[in-house]
């Protein structure tokens, strides 16, 4: 009798776990899923707003620029000080330079092309830029309690007519809200996904954080459909010629440090 009173509780548990720990898994998608996805919008194909380099028919080359960062949001006093001493320590933004991805908000931001897959419950953006993936769930499931931090955060959306809503939470603490102003771990970004036009996309972007921003801050994106680009490989440690030195100091070594072959 001992030996069943403690093995029921535990097998109990290690069912309850194994609920729980299902409950964002995707379930394999229905005839009638793959039908309805014929009354969404179409968000297919490789979109960009401008500026940078890409593959297929357009060529061009690779930058590090970190445009596409929120500015002028309203910040607290305290957030404010902040901004200003990691500007006086470090104004360069070194992240970059050593070839980390901005994350969320800064990779939509890029100005490298991002194509768009929909499948039954899921829109898939992959970026260009650093060859970043995100994965935005729309099967209903909520955004975790304790999702663990990540550069993109966790993403669930809703389609509301022609608009898909996105909700993201848990940033990492080693990505900012923009140059210079990290964010909270209570920050929440609200993207709202809708086409102007058959081959023009606009995303209005909402940032909440209450322990750094006086008010939610809200800017406004647009891309143009390319039906005949791909997605181009973007290494960026490939002939990567930015560093920074040991006080922060970002820098660029004009000395072929990738060895790439003479003439390229």
């Amino acid at each position: 009798m001992r030996r069943e009173t403690v093995v029921l509780p535990l097998f109990a548990a290690l069912v309850s776990a194994a609920v729980a720990a299902q409950s964002g898994v995707t379930r394999t998608p229905t005839a009638a899923d793959w039908a309805a996805m014929a009354k969404l919008p179409d968000f297919g194909g490789v979109w960009e707003a401008g500026g940078g380099g890409g593959g297929g028919a357009r060529g061009g080359g690779r930058g590090r620029g970190r445009g596409g960062a929120p500015s002028g949001p309203q910040l607290t006093p305290a957030a404010d000080a902040r901004r200003q001493a990691l500007q006086a320590d470090r104004p360069e933004d070194s992240q970059t330079a050593n070839c980390l991805p901005p994350g969320m908000p800064g990779i939509m931001g890029q100005p490298y092309p991002m194509e768009f897959l929909l499948t039954p419950g899921k829109v898939t953006i992959v970026i260009e830029a650093y060859q970043q993936v995100r994965h935005i769930y729309t099967d209903g499931r909520p955004l975790p309690e304790d999702p663990d931090p990540t550069f993109h955060g966790t993403s669930v959306g809703r389609w509301e007519g022609d608009t898909l809503i996105v909700e993201t939470a848990a940033f990492s603490p080693l990505t900012q809200m923009a140059n210079n102003v990290p964010h909270s771990g209570r920050m929440r970004i609200v993207e709202r996904f809708r086409l102007a036009d058959p081959d023009t996309m606009s995303i209005e972007t909402t940032i909440t954080d209450p322990d750094v921003l006086q008010a939610p801050y809200t800017s406004t994106r647009t891309l143009r459909r390319h039906r005949d680009w791909t997605i181009a490989e973007y290494i960026c440690e490939e002939n990567n010629r930015n560093f920074v030195d040991e006080s922060g100091k970002a820098g660029v070594d004009l000395s072929n440090p990738g060895g790439l072959p003479e003439g390229r």
